[in-house]
């Protein structure tokens, strides 16, 4: 078990996904300690595997990565109880149909009973003024409802950091700011997957990832300056000016 303050966050050493033959993300060698880390790049840059690495969904091709100290994927329970996620779809991440249900899962992944684990989530509903949801149905909560009961359900886990997959995606303009708003809130470590780089303003550090490597990785400002630029030009150019007549 890991008992080091040095141990804290997320670290990778040579670590590289394949598929096939065929390289799609790595080697990287990061560690991940600050508390705002987001993550950019085009469609198809590596961002999703990056994510699903660091948290244990995917073992490294070659490799290693640690989450304070831990081997994600190779102790799933250990892992469960320092860090969490958050798909861009909450309907992948969703498993009971009762609200009370979902939200104990994890509690009891952690070895609550079962009486304990509802206890504490009808609690936590009752403090964001959300009692009413506990015997609700799943299917009647909005999108952007059922994203914030995934993070209400990674909150009582009481993780040290957060991972948020496009975590806006599909969500109108009032809801996306309540959730950021909810966001800015956490205590905990986040880093964050976006196509957005308004959301990672003011955080501490940004990676951009080009072809499941780093292209740059610094200070948020900087590399967000840098990226939207790139992006910019490329979106700018005649996107058929090279082919064939």
């Amino acid at each position: 078990m890991p008992d080091s303050a040095s141990e804290s966050g997320i670290s990778m050493t040579g670590a590289t996904v394949r598929m096939a033959d065929r390289t799609i993300l790595g080697p990287l060698t990061l560690t991940l300690g600050e508390q705002r880390v987001g993550i950019v790049g085009r469609n198809g840059s590596g961002k999703t595997t990056l994510l699903r690495l660091m948290a244990g969904l995917i073992a490294p091709s070659s490799g290693e990565v640690r989450v304070d100290g831990i081997d994600p994927s190779g102790d799933r329970r250990g892992v469960i109880a320092r860090l969490g996620i958050l798909f861009q779809n909450p309907d992948r991440q969703i498993i009971f149909p009762i609200v009370e249900e979902e939200l104990a899962f994890g509690l009891r992944q952690l070895g609550a009973g079962a009486a304990e684990a509802l206890a504490q989530a009808r609690s936590r509903l009752a403090v964001e003024g959300r009692g009413h949801w506990a015997g609700a149905s799943v299917e009647t909560l909005s999108q952007g409802q059922r994203h914030y009961l995934c993070l209400l359900a990674v909150l009582l886990m009481k993780p040290a950091t957060i991972l948020l997959d496009e975590p806006f995606a599909g969500l109108d303009l009032p809801t996306t700011m309540q959730l950021r708003r909810q966001f800015e809130a956490v205590a905990q470590r986040l880093i964050t997957v976006t196509h957005e780089p308004a959301m990672l303003a003011g955080y501490d550090r940004v990676i951009w990832l080009e072809a499941g490597r780093v292209r740059a990785d610094g200070a948020a400002e900087a590399v967000l300056a840098d990226y939207v630029a790139c992006m910019t030009a490329e979106g700018n150019r005649d996107a058929g000016a090279d082919l064939a007549g």
